[in-house]
């Protein structure tokens, strides 16, 4: 998670591991799919935290995820 950000604001996922699975769906770092890692900085910090909840779910059911 980023530490730049202020206490308001919701982190990002990004661990700086920019690449995308095999299939070319999810960033291997952050298991964000393009289109969420675009609309990041629009998303309200509800939205944010959702998506947080989504990418941990994800991120579970591939074995040796980062």
């Amino acid at each position: 998670m980023s530490t730049t950000q202020n206490s308001n604001t919701v982190p990002s996922p990004c661990i700086e591991v920019c690449r995308m699975d095999a299939a070319q769906v999810y960033c291997e770092g952050c298991w964000r799919t393009i289109d969420e890692i675009k609309a990041w900085r629009d998303l309200s910090n509800v939205q944010k935290i959702r998506l947080w909840r989504v990418l941990g779910e994800r991120r579970q059911a591939v074995p040796g995820a980062l």
